[in-house]
């Protein structure tokens, strides 16, 4: 269990560049500016709203890991010994991002509960699960551009630009499947109930899917030695 919490540690330490309390500082700063904003400009707050409060401070939290993971390796000398040692490069990063994913989700259902608690009463592991399917998309995106890019800056610009892209779509998507930011919470004013549960079902199936093809590319261009040695 030892030898288990220091290589946990360890890979954390790489993957985060030891920056991570500084992305949880900041991501738990957003949370509290938008949950002011929230309840101040909202008299009426309800499971959908906690949703959209609780999903950027989630996507800044896998965002800085997913982009420079094969920068920090790079920077700290890790990446020739990944790949000086046959297969081993693809447990280390299956390893890293699942270390990424669990540690995000634990940290929703934190947001989930202090949420309960100051703002409305919600299910914060169930809230945790949805945000979970966008957050981690994104985060299998990152992580796949990362791969090919090569280059930590460049990857984050490529991801903003992506971003805003889905941001922008999102209004013209907002009862579409193909809506990355699709809220479960949130019924659509005058919209069967029904309906909405098969268009949420096929979204969660497209996001889902779409993440492990990410994850899968992008361990899939690992193979791909010369590129980055």
């Amino acid at each position: 269990m030892i030898n288990l919490w220091r290589t946990i540690r360890y890979n954390l330490k790489i993957i985060f560049a030891g920056k991570f309390l500084w992305f949880l500082l900041a991501s738990f700063a957003f949370y509290l500016f938008f949950a002011i904003t929230e309840v101040i400009n909202n008299q009426s707050v309800g499971e959908g709203d906690i949703y959209n409060l609780i999903l950027f401070p989630g996507v800044l939290l896998v965002f800085y890991p997913s982009v420079f993971g094969i920068q920090n390796d790079e920077d700290s000398r890790i990446l020739e010994i990944l790949f000086g040692i046959p297969n081993y490069r693809y447990k280390v990063w299956l390893v890293r991002l699942a270390m990424i994913f669990v540690q995000v989700f634990v940290i929703l259902i934190l947001y989930g509960y202090l949420s309960s608690v100051l703002i409305y009463p919600v299910k914060p592991v169930e809230m945790a699960v949805q945000l979970m399917f966008p957050i981690g998309f994104l985060g299998g995106a990152a992580f796949m551009f990362s791969t090919l890019i090569k280059n930590g800056n460049g990857t984050a610009v490529v991801m903003i630009l992506i971003g805003v892209a889905l941001l922008i779509m999102s209004e013209s998507l907002a009862r579409s499947q193909w809506n990355i930011f699709l809220n479960p919470m949130e019924l659509p004013d005058n919209f069967n109930a029904i309906i909405w549960k098969g268009i949420v079902t096929r979204n969660r199936l497209f996001l889902g899917v779409g993440m492990v093809i990410f994850l899968l590319y992008g361990l899939f261009n690992l193979q791909k030695r010369e590129r980055f040695i």
